[in-house]
């Protein structure tokens, strides 16, 4: 039962994630190495790499300071009465249960050119939805979870008797943040960094709602795998999402690697 079930789960993995990702090999490079080249240094391909990165770039920073400081409120905050964590906890969680297509639409709604907050914001000069603002504040809403559900459980773990001992010694919060908080937590802060990278670096649906998936303004890879895929442009759509998920399996080895250093070192 058991080499049947471990052949079962092979069989699945097989099915899933290396014969897509095998067909998608082969696509990309269908027509030569030339082909494959040539679909990546498109102005609209390079264009909308760029734009990929620099979404994965602001939402990655402002995840990991904002991740940590509401982790830290979760459970070191004094002022979140036993009622209100669950709810915080579950507001948190929100975007693993709301499609991304209704997160999209939900900026949309709030920050669109016939909204009052869009109107204001557009004759201030800055546009929200179908920009770069709107596409960040889409993807950070889809990621959020990510660091706050691995920071939160260490700093449950390690407790706040060294953090005490040392404000009472005198030493300022960033100093006893620096000294006796990070250290217990910066593993679990690297995995939400890595994790987040991969998640907005691979969104989808919400960026294509919230951007308009204009070519050469607000495309991303993403949406111009969509876009070559539509229009049958199966070599070059191929071509972007094989380095997409190159640069996940990438991420992914180096989370593994990650863990398992963590895991030696708390064992010496």
């Amino acid at each position: 039962m058991r080499k049947v079930l471990i052949s079962i789960s092979f069989l699945v993995i097989f099915l899933l994630i290396m014969l897509p990702f095998l067909g998608i090999t082969f696509g990309a490079f269908e027509e030569g190495p030339q082909a494959f080249f040539d679909a990546l240094v498109r102005p609209e391909a390079l264009h909308a790499m760029k734009i990929s990165l620099i979404i994965v770039g602001i939402v990655t920073i402002l995840n990991a300071i904002v991740g940590i400081y509401v982790s830290l409120e979760i459970v070191r905050g004094s002022w979140i009465s036993r009622w209100l964590k669950p709810v915080i906890n579950a507001l948190i969680d929100l975007p693993f249960a709301v499609s991304p297509i209704i997160v999209g639409l939900m900026v949309i709604l709030i920050f669109g050119p016939n909204t009052a907050f869009g109107t204001f914001m557009e004759d201030h000069n800055m546009k929200i939805v179908y920009a770069v603002p709107g596409m960040v504040l889409a993807t950070m809403f889809i990621t959020f979870p990510l660091m706050v559900r691995e920071v939160v459980p260490l700093l449950e773990e390690i407790g706040t008797q060294s953090e005490e001992a040392s404000a009472t010694l005198g030493a300022s919060a960033w100093r006893t943040f620096i000294q006796i908080t990070w250290p217990g937590i910066r593993w679990g802060v690297l995995y939400g960094l890595i994790l987040t990278i991969a998640r907005a670096l691979g969104e989808f649906g919400s960026i294509l709602v919230v951007s308009g998936n204009i070519i050469n303004q607000t495309q991303t890879a993403t949406t111009l795998v969509y876009q070559d895929a539509e229009q049958f442009h199966l070599v070059a759509a191929n071509s972007v999402a094989f380095v997409l998920g190159l640069v996940s399996i990438s991420i992914l080895l180096a989370l593994e690697w990650l863990k398992r250093r963590s895991e030696k070192l708390r064992s010496h």
